[in-house]
C-alpha cells in the first residue's frame, strides 16, 4: 500500500510539473515582449538610457523566469535553457558563424570600417548575456510560443519570417543592424524550432554582434555605453 501511494504521489508531481502552458499565458508573453521592444525605442533611442534599459530588462525577465520555474520546473527545458543538446546545436550554428565572421571582415575591409580595439574584449565577455536575453525573448517566447499555440496554427516559415521582421524592426534606425539581425533571426528561428538551446544562440549572438559593431557598423558600443558613465 505504501509503495502504491508513493508511486501515485510521484506520478501526480510529474504531471503537475509538466502541466501544458495555456495559450493565454503564451499570448501574454508575446504581448509583453512587444512592450519590451517598444520600451527600447523610448528608453534607448529617445532618452538614450541604454545601460539602464538593458539592466532593467535583464532583471525583470530574470524575475519572470524564476517565477515560472518555481511554478513548473520543466519550463526552462521547454524554453531551451538546457545542456543536453549543446553539441548538436553548435554543429548547426558553427558553419553559419564562420561564414558570418568572414563576411563581416570582407564588408568591413571594402567599407573601410574595420576598427578592432581592446574595447571589444569586455564586450565579448558581457554581450553574450544580453544576447541570450534577446534570443529568449524574440526566438524563445515569440517564435516558440507562436509555434506552440493550440488555438491558432501557423506555418513554421511564417513564424520564422514574422519573428525575423520583429527582431529587425527593433534595431531601427541602423540599416546594417536591421539587415544583420533579420538574417540572424531567420537562421536562429529555423534552428530553435528544430532543436531548442538558448545558451548556444545567445553566446553566438553576443560574439557575432560584438564583431559586427567593430567591423561593419563602425560603432563602439563599449565607449557609447560604459565610457559615458565613467567619464
Amino acid at each position: 500500500m505504501k509503495n502504491k501511494l508513493t508511486k501515485y504521489l510521484i506520478e501526480f508531481s510529474n504531471t503537475k510539473l509538466s502541466r501544458p502552458i495555456s495559450d493565454r499565458v503564451r499570448i501574454l508573453e508575446i504581448i509583453t515582449v512587444a512592450l519590451t521592444a517598444i520600451g527600447k525605442f523610448l528608453f534607448v533611442d529617445y532618452l538614450n538610457w541604454r545601460l539602464p534599459f538593458v539592466l532593467i530588462t535583464i532583471l525583470g525577465w530574470s524575475i519572470y523566469v524564476w517565477y515560472r520555474y518555481k511554478k513548473n520546473n520543466m519550463v526552462l527545458k521547454d524554453w531551451g535553457f538546457r545542456l543536453d543538446n549543446f553539441k548538436s546545436v553548435i554543429k548547426l550554428v558553427l558553419p553559419f558563424a564562420i561564414v558570418s565572421i568572414l563576411s563581416f571582415f570582407i564588408i568591413g575591409y571594402f567599407q573601410g570600417t574595420l576598427n578592432i580595439t581592446w574595447h571589444i574584449i569586455p564586450l565579448l565577455i558581457t554581450y553574450p548575456i544580453w544576447g541570450s536575453v534577446q534570443q529568449f525573448l524574440v526566438i524563445g517566447l515569440v517564435a516558440g510560443n507562436l509555434n506552440s499555440l493550440k488555438s491558432f496554427k501557423f506555418k513554421r516559415a511564417t513564424i520564422i519570417f514574422a519573428t525575423a521582421i520583429l527582431f529587425s524592426v527593433v534595431h531601427y534606425p541602423s540599416t546594417w543592424l536591421m539587415l544583420g539581425t533579420f538574417i540572424l533571426a531567420l537562421f536562429y528561428g529555423y534552428v530553435y524550432l528544430k532543436i531548442k538551446n538558448i545558451y548556444v544562440l545567445g553566446v553566438c549572438h553576443g560574439w557575432l554582434g560584438a564583431l559586427f559593431y567593430y567591423t561593419v557598423v563602425n560603432q563602439d558600443p563599449f565607449a557609447d555605453v560604459f565610457l559615458n558613465y565613467l567619464n
